[in-house]
């Protein structure tokens, strides 16, 4: 393995202040009155956007569907070419969407999925990240919520990867190139 685990990055009480910090923001922002679908982006997003959910109120309409696309591989620097592996099931015409991400560097594959999604005709279209890595990025995207922004090194832990190993860690720590 050409990878080991480095220190923690953000601890898992950490994580879960802000997610529900994250939480209440969306709800400020939301009309109760109107269904909102947050689209988790898997694999990576399926721990946030789980403990994100929980934390919206139970008298709020949200509907959640999931996306998987794929543009690392098995290697920590994105390859650019960004592959549909499963698409929404639900038609986000006319509805508010949120988008949820677990990290965005280069923003070349939220980029190249928001403008997918803008092509369906949502009423609005957000993004909510857990991390953000902006000294990364190449292309400019809107990040509407944001849990964290983190120096440039590759981290694993609370859904995130290297190589598919390393998503069940509770914290998120860096990850040392041997």
């Amino acid at each position: 393995m050409p990878y080991k685990l480095g220190e923690v990055l953000l601890s898992r009480e950490t994580i879960a202040k802000r997610v529900k910090e994250v939480a209440d923001e969306i709800v400020r922002d939301s009309n109760k009155n109107e269904p909102l679908v947050i689209v988790g982006i898997l694999t990576g997003a399926a721990f946030f956007l789980t403990d994100l959910v929980r934390e919206l109120p139970e008298d709020m309409d949200v509907r959640v569907d999931f996306m998987s696309v794929a543009s690392y591989g098995d290697s920590t620097e994105s390859s650019g070419v960004v592959r549909i592996f499963h698409d929404l099931k639900t038609n986000i015409e006319g509805k508010n969407v949120i988008v949820v991400e677990d990290i965005i560097d280069s923003g070349l594959t939220l980029s190249h999925l928001l403008t997918l999604l803008k092509g369906r005709n949502p009423a609005s279209l957000k993004v909510c990240v857990l991390l953000d890595k902006a000294e990364r990025r190449k292309t400019e995207v809107k990040v509407d919520y944001c849990g964290f922004s983190i120096p440039d090194k590759f981290v694993v832990g609370y859904g995130l990867d290297c190589a598919s190993m390393w998503r069940h860690l509770k914290d998120i720590k860096y990850v040392i190139e041997e």
